[in-house]
């Protein structure tokens, strides 16, 4: 009965290692399988992110990413393509040809310019042998045909010269008799207000820089001093015409600045006659163009004499003298051409006429006429002061 129970146990005990051996067994496979496919996993997804960058990035920067001494040789490579493009001999032969370039570049731009000047002066030569050839005649009948005029304003009249007194003095004809003889017959042109300019026109279309004004003089009451210099040359006068921006680029001050400039003119060429040329600044009517008919085809622009004075308390012993020189001049004005001049103004202020005997502003046209009309009055107005300097 004993050895029957022993041989009983171990068979159990045997039994069970058996069971355990089993079961460690079981665990040990389960732990390596979930590790193997761990593992696979991760493979499957470093595999992936490689075949990504494969196809979002080319073989040069899988290289680089791979193999980080290929990115040092790729950097060393495009930094000798770099010298090799600064090379001092390429560099220079790209700047001289850059230089050449810009050469015919300028010199394209010099040819326009020339022509343009040699145009230019084609037109004004052109302008000057018609000139030569013009025979202006010394009568011709005239007309007023002002659209929308303004009416005329005077307070005096001699003779046939209407005037607008607008000082405290009161005018006898002994003040106004043009009694004067002209000695010196040098005639001083320039303008106070440069820069004011007309209506455009077909003829003479420009870009305005201000309210009836242009930097640009060749459309400018400067261009208007121009007419009147060319014509008085033709009837062999000396004249003098300035050109300078006297209201550019500041308006204010601009009769301290044309008073320095004429100071300057008449200490190198002495002169009695001074005409400060410029347009009527009427701003409030854009429209207004006061125009004279002269003979048959003339349209021309009126002008005005205005005269200053010392009633305002600056020194001006001349303006007697003035206002004897531009009765004389508008007094023959009406006896060739009547309408050619409006009513002259006597004012208050001086503008800078104490610097002559026969110092005067004359108004060419207002800011509706076009400048054609203000160069055919230069005509008529040329021909009227020879008249006047050779009685």
């Amino acid at each position: 009965m004993y050895n029957i129970a022993v041989v009983k146990i171990k068979d159990i005990l045997k039994i069970l290692f058996i069971i355990f051996f089993m079961i460690l067994m079981i665990i040990s496979f389960n732990f390596f399988s979930n590790k193997f496919k761990n593992s696979t996993k991760n493979v499957n997804s470093v595999v992936q992110k490689e075949i990504k960058m494969l196809t979002t990035q080319n073989l040069l920067g899988c290289m680089e990413k791979t193999l980080p001494v290929m990115q040092s040789i790729n950097e060393k490579q495009i930094e000798e393509k770099t010298k090799e493009t600064t090379n001092p001999i390429i560099e220079t032969q790209l700047n001289i040809a850059s230089i050449l370039k810009k050469d015919e570049e300028e010199k394209k731009i010099e040819t326009v310019s020339e022509n343009i000047e040699i145009e230019k002066n084609t037109v004004e030569e052109n302008k000057e042998n018609q000139i030569k050839n013009e025979n202006i005649e010394d009568k011709l009948p005239t007309q007023v045909i002002t659209n929308n005029p303004i009416a005329e304003s005077f307070n005096v009249q001699y003779g046939n010269v209407k005037i607008k007194n607008q000082t405290d003095y009161q005018l006898t004809d002994e003040m106004m008799n043009p009694d004067i003889t002209i000695e010196n017959k040098n005639i001083v042109l320039f303008h106070t207000h440069s820069c004011e300019s007309y209506t455009s026109s077909e003829l003479y279309q420009y870009m305005p820089t201000g309210n009836f004004r242009t930097t640009d003089l060749n459309f400018t009451v400067t261009r208007v001093g121009t007419e009147l210099e060319t014509y008085l040359k033709q009837f062999n006068y000396n004249v003098i015409h300035n050109t300078s921006y006297h209201d550019y680029p500041s308006y204010n001050g601009s009769y301290t600045n044309s008073l320095k400039t004429v100071e300057g003119i008449l200490k190198e060429n002495p002169s009695d006659i001074i005409i400060d040329l410029h347009r009527d600044a009427i701003g409030s009517r854009s429209d207004y163009a006061p125009i004279v008919k002269i003979g048959e085809n003339d349209i021309a622009a009126q002008l005005m004499f205005v005269i200053g004075t010392n009633n305002g308390g600056l020194w001006h012993p001349n303006w007697n003298q003035n206002l004897k020189f531009a009765i004389k001049v508008q007094a023959k004005a009406e006896e060739m051409y009547p309408g050619l001049f409006k009513p002259m103004m006597l004012t208050t202020s001086r503008y800078n006429q104490h610097t002559g005997k026969f110092a005067s502003i004359i108004e060419v046209g207002a800011t509706g006429n076009t400048l054609e009309q203000c160069l055919t009055s230069m005509k008529y107005l040329a021909k009227v002061m020879d008249k006047v300097l050779n009685e």
